[in-house]
């Protein structure tokens, strides 16, 4: 699989990658979570230019999306019911996505944002119980609630390699 800065030709595509992954998590329980037209394409568009928004392909297609940030992120200011691990500069996961093609997508996103930087920030929806079980899975430690800019909670991970 291969991981590269998205462009703005593939907006198309991963707006398909974004419906699949919405009708996937509608099926399994989390009605919640992305229930707008979030991610919309103007947020897309923008960590496209600001060369954070990445795609994942393989046999020439795009199967899978996602932010990756490094520095601060504002809604991880304020953490209730736990506190983080560290407070050394990290990288954030966001608007993870895929169709479901390929597997093993969030570990070659892992690695992917480990070589960039150790200290790895995630947050989810409490219905989403697949991202939850993959954070887990992949070493993430579930460090309290933090709020995203519609006011509605996430359960906040933190990864430190080491």
């Amino acid at each position: 699989m291969i991981i590269r800065n998205a462009e703005k030709k593939d907006i198309e595509r991963i707006l398909e990658v974004f419906a699949s992954a919405k009708a996937y998590m509608r099926k399994n329980g989390n009605t919640k979570q992305w229930a707008d037209s979030y991610p919309d394409t103007e947020t897309i568009l923008e960590d496209i230019k600001e060369k954070q928004f990445y795609v994942m392909e393989e046999d020439n297609c795009i199967h899978g999306v996602f932010a990756f940030i490094i520095g601060e992120d504002p809604t991880y200011r304020i953490i209730e019911n736990g506190e983080w691990k560290s407070d050394t500069l990290y990288g954030t996961i966001h608007r993870l996505a895929s169709t479901g093609y390929t597997k093993n997508v969030f570990h070659e996103v892992m690695n992917f944002c480990l070589q960039k930087i150790s200290h790895i920030r995630a947050d989810t929806h409490e219905d989403n119980l697949i991202m939850q079980n993959l954070l887990l899975k992949e070493g993430f430690e579930e460090c309290g609630i933090i709020y995203v800019r519609d006011h509605t909670p996430r359960k906040a991970y933190q990864y430190i390699k080491g």
